[in-house]
């Protein structure tokens, strides 16, 4: 199994359904899982509503697939995204895929691409339907990338700043997930190791991310339960500095 730094990865992005303001968000976020080896977008490039695609692409190496729109009413670009992809897979050039699009025509793409043992991941809108999203590995909503661009630099970006923001309230129902998920793995003693947690959660929800809620990781996103979880952290031998976070779900 490759480290993930290693990891090669098909980054194709759907023109027509992701807006091109915060790219650069999206490939930082892409490179905490892999190495981008092959960047296409695909749409129809004599469009105006995908002229502002243009900077950005020659900012970022992306290479622009241009698909005519045949027919009114059809989405030719998913064809050919879909149809690259393929060729993508076979060519045996990367270890994954980024599919960038909040359309739920990829679904079956994502799922063909995870029965070939691809890491497969998802990245939209919050519209997204539910069907390509648990299709995925992973899936990112790009609306908290505009929150992390909005709070590392509020002034030059161009998120409003004013702009109301993508959290989420963490609801009863994510609670009960995250408790449920500490008691699956937990030992005799109900501790369950915490990095194991965050694994097992998106493979249950594959659009689970702590930003979505307003926190930064999963672990100040259980410290904050304070009245539902207790935590403790372990030494790891020979490492002065490293911490293991264990979680338990407290005696209600």
């Amino acid at each position: 199994m490759k480290q993930q730094a290693d990891m090669r990865l098909a980054v194709l992005i759907d023109a027509d359904n992701i807006p091109y303001s915060n790219i650069k968000g999206m490939l930082d976020e892409i490179a905490k899982f892999g190495n981008p080896t092959i960047k296409r977008i695909y749409g129809d490039w004599t469009k105006p509503t995908v002229s502002g695609w243009k900077q950005p692409l020659l900012e970022h190496a992306i290479t622009p697939i241009q698909q005519y729109s045949y027919t009114t009413g059809k989405n030719a670009t998913d064809s050919a995204m879909i149809i690259d992809a393929m060729d993508i897979l076979h060519s045996d050039k990367v270890d994954g895929f980024c599919l960038v699009s909040s359309d739920s025509d990829f679904t079956r793409l994502a799922v063909r691409l995870r029965e070939s043992g691809m890491l497969v991941l998802g990245m939209g809108e919050r519209k997204t339907p539910n069907p390509f999203i648990v299709a995925c590995d992973k899936f990112i909503y790009i609306e908290i990338l505009e929150d992390d661009i909005a709070q590392q630099d509020p002034v030059s970006s161009e998120v409003p700043v004013n702009k109301k923001s993508n959290v989420e309230p963490v609801s009863k129902a994510l609670l009960n997930l995250l408790k449920s998920t500490v008691r699956d793995l937990a030992d005799d003693d109900g501790w369950a190791y915490l990095g194991e947690v965050g694994n097992l959660i998106i493979k249950k929800r594959p659009d689970f991310d702590p930003r979505n809620y307003g926190f930064p990781k999963l672990t100040p996103m259980i410290k904050a339960q304070k009245k539902i979880f207790e935590i403790d952290q372990r030494d790891v031998d020979n490492k002065k500095h490293a911490k293991l976070i264990y979680v338990r779900v407290k005696d209600s």
